[in-house]
């Protein structure tokens, strides 16, 4: 990954950034040297969020498998409230 930082993206600009990517497809953008945003290409941005959102139907798939859900409403908030209470 190609990083710049945030200093030369405000002075040289998104044209900068897209040089840039011609070469790598993603560039970091430091701030106070660390690491603080990632510029991705719109078509990988979709891929990562797409496949976000296929793990989240496969665990929500597997927990309909093992019963591990509720259709009652008063059940899914006691069952929040007593995870809020082991978190503590």
């Amino acid at each position: 990954m190609t990083t710049i930082t945030a200093n030369e993206l405000k002075t040289r600009g998104m044209g900068h950034v897209e040089s840039l990517m011609k070469k790598d497809d993603e560039v970091g953008v430091t701030v106070r040297g660390k690491l603080q945003y990632v510029i991705l290409p719109t078509e990988r941005y979709s891929a990562a969020r797409e496949a976000e959102i296929l793990q989240a139907w496969r665990e929500t798939e597997e927990d309909i498998a093992d019963g591990n859900y509720t259709t009652s409403i008063d059940d899914h908030l006691k069952r929040l409230d007593d995870s809020l209470k082991l978190a503590k």
